[in-house]
């Protein structure tokens, strides 16, 4: 590895992260202490200070678990378990994948639809894209439960609610970059490919689609984690058994906060997974077109 990515990449990503892990700490005591206090009053025990703050680490359900409880509930539950056993959370951030790559691969396909109707018919760029807009400011927590009950009327329930709520989640930035990417080519651009007297299509897939793909995979970045966290919702009010959203609802409901935070923990890992996984994919195509490394 070169001394400049190690000073420029690494030592800031390190340094944050051990600002965080340190605040965390403190804000563990801090949010702990009052709780082990009652304890100890009520066992009469005088603890020294070390004690008192060791014990605010190791409590089995404290309002804010430890970083070391977090990582230790983590390893147990991903390396230490069968990843057909329902407390792995390999095997609960697999249900989520699921249904994140379907409505992503749904959302994804509706965007890049919309966005190429939207750029050739003004009708629709009038009519359709406020409404595309203001759908997003609706909560998702108020839609995911009607899709659930909607579909459920009609004996449609498993895998595809949920994928829908991603695909509701995911379907945007794709048509807000897609739009922009394809609207991306400069006056000057287009009027050369008149002069070549190219046809509709011919603008199109020599000129508007290459110059927004940098624009597509930007939007797809933002969309799989937002298809994620629709996946994840989804699972919230079907009452599903499975999947990182149902690991964090019976955590709640069993007030596991340890639990909570290693579900947490599991869905920021596979989120970045899946970010990095389109990011390499969009270098590989950006190559393939012949854009050169920054």
């Amino acid at each position: 590895m070169k001394p400049d990515s190690l000073k420029n990449r690494i030592i800031p990503v390190l340094t944050i992260l051990i600002a965080i892990v340190a605040i965390w700490y403190v804000a563990a005591y801090f949010m702990n202490a009052p709780f082990q206090r009652d304890l100890d009053r009520r066992a009469d025990v005088t603890s020294t200070t070390m004690e008192f703050i060791g014990k605010t680490m190791v409590q089995p359900k404290p309002i804010l678990p430890a970083p070391h409880q977090v990582v230790s509930n983590v390893f147990e539950n991903t390396f230490l378990r069968s990843v057909t056993s329902n407390r792995s959370l390999v095997y609960h951030a697999w249900v989520t994948l699921s249904s994140t790559v379907l409505g992503f691969t749904m959302g994804t396909l509706t965007g890049i639809l919309i966005a190429v109707g939207i750029v050739h018919l003004k009708a629709l760029d009038r009519s359709l894209m406020p409404w595309i807009i203001a759908s997003q400011t609706v909560p998702i927590l108020a839609v995911a439960p009607m899709v659930i009950v909607v579909l459920g009327a009609v004996n449609i329930t498993g895998l595809l609610p949920k994928a829908l709520i991603s695909t509701y989640l995911s379907f945007f930035p794709v048509a807000v970059g897609m739009v922009k990417g394809l609207r991306s080519p400069e006056i000057i651009q287009l009027d050369l490919m008149r002069t070549y007297y190219a046809s509709g299509a011919q603008t199109f897939w020599k000129l508007r689609v290459p110059a927004s793909i940098p624009f597509l995979f930007t939007s797809m970045k933002v969309a799989i984690a937002a298809s994620l966290v629709g996946a994840i919702v989804g699972e919230l009010p079907t009452g599903a058994v499975a999947g990182i959203g149902s690991k964090l609802l019976a955590a709640a409901y069993y007030s596991q906060t340890i639990d909570i935070w290693a579900a947490l923990i599991a869905g920021s890992v596979l989120a970045a997974l899946l970010v990095t996984i389109v990011g390499i994919i969009a270098k590989i195509v950006d190559r393939s077109m012949g854009g050169r490394p920054a």
